[in-house]
């Protein structure tokens, strides 16, 4: 009998039925995610179905790892062994990537493709945007704003037109020279993309699409595999997430849709709501379950009440709307009514000048400290539409400068925090030759407003050095100055270099001391450094900077041309475009802080109290007129809601996802003027006590903690064990940090014969030995080394590129044909373990029947045995891993372990060690143990060799702090 535990009538309904189309319609609070683990653990327990034959698709990537943890927890509380390594879970992007990886060579994607973030795409975008106005006609599109704004506008067209599915060659046959004209565009756009081997987020999905469409081969492989889809979030999705879904699904129709239409909030990014208020009707009348889910868990009832209300009081004194079919009729129903007279939804205003409000909002965060009912900041959330918005970042540095930490990643704050400016300036002063145009405002691309917040750095750089106590750095930026004055030939070293230089003096040393495992520490310094060290490593990618060059170019050293590059144009366009500052998936908030988010970016979490502004707002029109005339020719499917009503249902959908993240105690707040609160908000906020009435007492309230985030850690042997083993210090730089390494390998050679190997077994996999000639691997060879080239901005000489294709030609002529063995290529393995996942890459699976054997492949020559004990321990303990994963995920027996060295050419490639299950064992408890120091912030260990340490980005760093 299957334990539902305390799952509700309709939770049960939902979790059992698992056969055709189910509709689950989750309102807030209502156990969406529990039910979601139930119904897999359903699946997989009652009704014997593997976990590889289950599709999850989350909306982001933190739910889709706090599905996994809790989907473990939960087989593991039930003593149920079953192996998740295999079931799809993810986004809709990450799922798309792997389908894509598994058939790459179906699709215009090539190995090494670069993936771009939504900046990496309008800086593509941006550097190639004489390509753009080059389209005949192109002033025909609406393209105000300078070149940056124009390149986002490009963008926009493009993600919107490849998610909806419509074909440039579709647009340029249209008569109308508009729409033709964005037809050319998006064949610029794609062609770019194709060039580059560049791959972008709706790309991601649209090449899928026609992966799944045009190879009917893969979509059976799929439908035989996947027989049950769930997908959460129903309501944010787009059209072509559906259209992915419905094909994935083909005649099995086991499709579960989660979501609520009333927090439907992202018709920006191209989700509409018809997916989830038509679902029913893509199949028979009846075939479809729709199952509410009503009974709130989470909140006050007043709160619940207030958010009810909300909803279905659409006629007010000035405005008047109706859902009409454009929303499933519901009412949230509190799980229970506290006994507490005290009201749970509350006003705190003021009628006075906006210090006045300041002064209020501090009183009642103290007053709630004072109580003793707040154990902790980080249980009060202030939600706004815009927390970049003036009134939110005064807010925040009023009660940062009494003392209260304000918590804000999306506020794009990172360019005004002090170390960001401090290192800014310290590398500026680096270069005295650009800060001699800046003072003779010779950059003309500059806006005053970028001016003056680079000479705020400056100026805070020098009052720094100029105190006596920090002469060593000043002594040190001056040497620095004076070499790139004068340089005449090349550094060793460029920008990102030069900031792991600065590491040798405080403050920096002093930010990287910080202790993360001090429990209330504040490591945003130690973060906001690392990222400055990812903004400068990928600028450096992108415009090929190794070093510091002298050499003129028209008529100007090089050094100078890349160092106005980096300030006057990259770190300008990011400052425009805002950095959001590190987010940690594993908390909901830094302890000690409170939290400002967007009501956006609150989707989907819980706090005690929150505290919701921006009551100033207004349902805001936002079409764009040219988009709409071709959803209305090209769009596959007629428009849905009426233009004139779009504006209200998202307003209203917006604040009822704000309301709703309340637990225990709901607040509203404005600086009442004539224009907030608005007349949206006027009638529920006037009749709402204040929180100086007598009415509000919060001595009967009792505040819940902030809500553990349960996910587990995913570590492998090479990417984590082995460096942590090596110097846990590094380990807590580039894992816990994410600092970005300078001194990277040189690995063309290996992976370019990694990848051509790996070519070769793909064509045995598919049965096409006959096509393992000599001509097939070179030509697979230059494709790849053409790709690679792209990727890593690296060349071999020809006598390099001539041994590597030698040692792929040799490895497929020692098969001898011999290709039938082989079971799985480059296949990704992890395994999901009571507190964390372990994963890795194996090169070749080979074997017949259940016993199988693991190949590592090295290219080198084979090493001698006695001076390489040490690496060759290693690799057997990382091939103990691999055999380890391969048990537990397939069953199949490992009996042997192989290094295979392409680059020997006269002995026995290989060196082979034989399964022996103590020493595996041995190897996972060592592995296990090594998790628990990394998972308990043990990073005190330091690289024993002096090799590693010269060679170390933090060498600057260990100087000073050995």
């Amino acid at each position: 009998m299957f334990d539902f535990g305390n799952a509700n009538d309709s939770q049960r309904k939902a979790i059992t039925s698992t056969t055709g189309p189910v509709l689950i319609t989750a309102g807030p609070g209502t156990g969406k995610t529990y039910t979601l683990v139930q119904r897999t653990i359903y699946l997989i327990e009652e009704c014997n179905i593997k976990p590889e034959n289950i599709l999850i698709a989350t909306f982001t990537e933190k739910a889709a790892k706090e599905l996994i943890t809790r989907i473990t927890n939960e087989l593991s509380n039930r003593n149920i062994t079953v192996n998740l390594n295999e079931m799809y879970v993810g986004t809709f992007h990450s799922l798309c990537l792997r389908i894509l990886k598994e058939h790459l060579e179906f699709t215009r994607i090539r190995k090494n493709y670069r993936l771009l973030d939504a900046f990496d795409q309008q800086y593509m975008v941006f550097q190639n945007i004489d390509r753009f106005r080059s389209i005949p006609e192109i002033n025909l599109v609406p393209m105000t704003g300078g070149t940056w704004r124009q390149a986002g506008r490009i963008c926009n067209y493009v993600n919107n037109l490849s998610e909806e599915l419509v074909l440039p060659e579709t647009l340029l046959s249209d008569p109308a020279p508009t729409i033709a004209v964005l037809g050319r565009m998006m064949k610029e756009y794609h062609d770019i993309l194709t060039e580059d081997n560049l791959v972008d987020f709706s790309s991601i999905q649209r090449e899928t699409y026609h992966l799944l469409r045009h190879h009917t081969d893969v979509l059976e492989e799929f439908h035989a595999k996947i027989t049950h889809i769930m997908v959460d979030e129903y309501q944010d999705t787009n059209y072509i997430q559906e259209q992915l879904i419905f094909l994935l699904a083909g005649n099995h129709k086991n499709i579960c849709v989660v979501g609520d239409d009333d927090q439907g909030l992202y018709r920006f990014r191209g989700a509409t709501i018809r997916n989830i208020l038509e679902f029913p009707g893509k199949f028979p009348v009846g075939e479809c379950q729709i199952i509410p889910l009503v009974i709130n868990y989470r909140s006050n009832s007043d709160i619940v009440d207030f958010y009810n209300d909300w909803m279905a009081t659409t006629s007010g004194a000035k405005f008047k709307f109706h859902w009409n079919d454009f929303r499933y009729e519901k009412r949230i129903i509190p799980h229970k009514r506290p006994s507490s007279p005290s009201p749970a939804v509350v006003r705190l205003s003021s009628t006075d000048d906006i210090d006045d409000w300041h002064e209020k909002v501090l009183h009642f965060i103290k007053m709630l400290k004072s109580s003793g009912k707040l154990n902790d900041y980080n249980q009060i959330a202030f939600l706004f539409h815009s927390v970049k918005s003036k009134q939110a970042t005064d807010l925040a540095k009023y009660l940062e400068e009494n003392n209260i930490n304000v918590y804000s990643p999306r506020s794009d704050m990172f360019f005004q925090r002090p170390e960001i400016k401090l290192a800014i300036g310290c590398l500026m002063l680096m270069f005295p030759l650009y800060v001699q145009g800046l003072e003779n405002d010779d950059y003309r691309f500059l806006q005053s407003e970028h001016t003056l917040y680079y000479r705020q750095c400056i100026q805070l750089a020098n009052d720094y050095l100029m105190k006596p106590v920090h002469s060593n750095l000043l002594k040190w930026i001056r040497r620095r100055g004076e070499t790139h004055t004068t340089l005449t030939g090349t550094t060793d070293y460029a920008y990102c270099d030069l900031i792991y230089q600065l590491f040798e003096f405080d403050p920096f040393v002093q930010i990287l001391d910080t202790n993360l495992d001090a429990g209330v520490v504040d490591i945003r310094p130690a973060r906001n450094i690392a990222k400055l060290t990812q903004i400068i490593g990928k600028f450096e990618y992108l415009h090929r900077i190794d070093v510091l060059d002298a050499k003129k170019y028209q008529g100007k050293r090089r050094v100078d041309q890349n160092t106005e590059k980096l300030f006057n144009l990259y770190l300008r366009l990011l400052y425009d475009g805002g950095i959001t500052e590190y987010e940690d998936d594993s908390e909901y908030a830094p302890s000690g802080c409170v939290s400002f988010l967007t009501i956006h970016q609150s989707k989907g979490m819980e706090f005690p109290v929150v505290i919701v502004d921006s009551l100033s707002s207004v349902p805001r029109k936002n079409l764009d007129t040219l988009m709409v005339e071709v959803e209305k020719k090209y769009f596959k499917r007629p428009t849905f809601e009426p233009y004139e009503t779009i504006k209200l249902f998202d307003f209203w959908r917006l604040y009822y996802t704000a309301f709703s993240r309340a637990q225990d105690l709901l607040v509203l707040t404005c600086n009442e003027t004539t224009r907030s609160p608005s007349k949206y908000f006027k009638d529920p906020y006037a009749k709402l006590p204040s929180v100086e009435s007598t009415a509000f007492d919060i001595g009967d309230f009792e505040l819940q903690t902030i809500k553990n985030v349960n996910i587990k850690s995913t570590y492998s042997f090479t990417s984590h064990i082995t460096v942590y083993e090596t110097c846990a210090l590094q380990y807590k730089f580039y894992k816990e940090l994410d600092f970005m390494p300078v001194r990277t390998n040189a690995m063309l050679f290996g992976t370019l014969v990694h990848e051509t190997i790996e070519d070769i077994h793909r064509a045995a996999l598919r049965h096409e030995e006959q096509t393992i000639t000599e001509k097939n691997i070179t030509r697979w060879f230059d494709t790849n080394y053409g790709s690679l080239t792209k990727m890593e901005h690296a060349y071999l000489a020809a006598p390099q590129r001539e041994a590597a294709l030698r040692q792929v030609l040799r490895y497929a002529a020692r098969q001898s044909d011999n290709w039938s063995s082989i079971q799985e290529t480059e296949v990704d393995v992890s395994l999901v373990k009571p507190n964390y996942i372990i994963e890795g890459k194996i090169d070749l699976i080979r074997g017949e029947g259940d016993t199988v054997e693991i190949v590592d492949f090295k290219s080198e020559r084979k090493p001698n045995l006695e001076k390489t004990k040490a690496r060759l321990e290693r690799y057997r303990r990382q091939l103990h891993i691999y055999a380890y994963l391969v048990e537990e995920r397939t069953g199949q027996k490992v009996s042997k372990m192989h290094l295979y060295y392409t680059g020997e050419d006269e002995g026995i490639p290989t060196i082979t060690y034989p399964y022996t299950k103590s020493a595996i064992d041995g190897t996972i408890a060592a592995f296990d143990d090594t998790v628990q120091k990394i998972m308990k912030k043990d990073f005190t260990h330091r690289a024993d060799d002096a090799k590693i340490c010269r060679e170390c980005d933090f060498r600057f760093y260990c100087k000073k702090n050995r």
